[in-house]
């Protein structure tokens, strides 16, 4: 999955980027999941490490893309920025924050997806940590970035992914220890999960993905350490 903000005040292109991704999604057959926030201010606020990539519009009315990008590289130097403008004088500003690019306004289509190809491209280069999981009738390769929880239920596991639920067998304690230096930690006895698919906590429950985990009372103390720690390193 890439996970994309769209920083942008104009209603008109907010709409049109995301018709734009949600068509370019289906020529690179990967999820791309979307955000949008309508001022600088807005993605500034309480930011955290979360983006693959971020489309920012340099005028805004409350902070300027330029002075978001600044708060935004203090804290992630990760993330890739592609400022988007009318002008391109203020774009070439942006290499000063580490931008990879920009996208002149009006935007085409042929364009926009030639530079968010070329940022695809470079995330894809990154090193990838990859597990194999036994399935029915074979076995299963998975990136470890993808996966949301694993969910035990009996003698099974169930990997809970951003391509879908895959059934394995297998034994949690197993997982735990496979999967122990990668960011993930036990919410209860069945669940293990992915802290970078933690929104946020709410009602004693990890939101994850649009669904509440519960977190056990012998574990939740460890579980809320384990998110802090991580949300702090990343």
């Amino acid at each position: 999955m890439i996970r994309i903000a769209i920083v942008e005040d104009e209603k008109a292109y907010v709409n049109q980027f995301t018709q734009y991704l949600q068509e370019y999604q289906k020529t690179i057959n990967e999820e791309i999941d979307i955000t949008v926030y309508h001022d600088g201010d807005e993605i500034t606020s309480k930011y955290k490490p979360q983006y693959d990539i971020i489309l920012m519009d340099i005028e805004m009315k409350f902070i300027s893309g330029m002075s978001a990008a600044e708060e935004i590289r203090n804290v992630d130097s990760k993330v890739i920025i592609i400022f988007i403008t009318y002008m391109a004088q203020y774009a070439i500003q942006g290499y000063k924050v580490g931008a990879l690019d920009y996208i002149l306004k009006p935007v085409s289509y042929f364009s926009f997806s030639k530079h968010i190809g070329d940022a695809i491209a470079r995330i894809k280069k990154r090193s990838s940590t990859y597990i194999t999981i036994p399935v029915k009738g074979g076995i299963l390769r998975l990136d470890v970035s993808d996966i949301y929880y694993i969910e035990s239920q009996g003698h099974n596991l169930f990997y809970h992914t951003s391509s879908g639920v895959h059934l394995s067998s297998g034994t949690m304690n197993a997982a735990e220890q496979q999967l122990n230096n990668y960011g993930f930690s036990r919410g209860n006895k069945s669940y293990l999960i992915n802290l970078a698919h933690v929104d946020g906590i709410q009602d004693k429950c990890a939101q994850v993905k649009g669904e509440l985990l519960q977190l056990s009372r012998p574990r939740h103390n460890a579980f809320l350490q384990d998110l802090t720690n991580y949300w702090g390193e990343n």
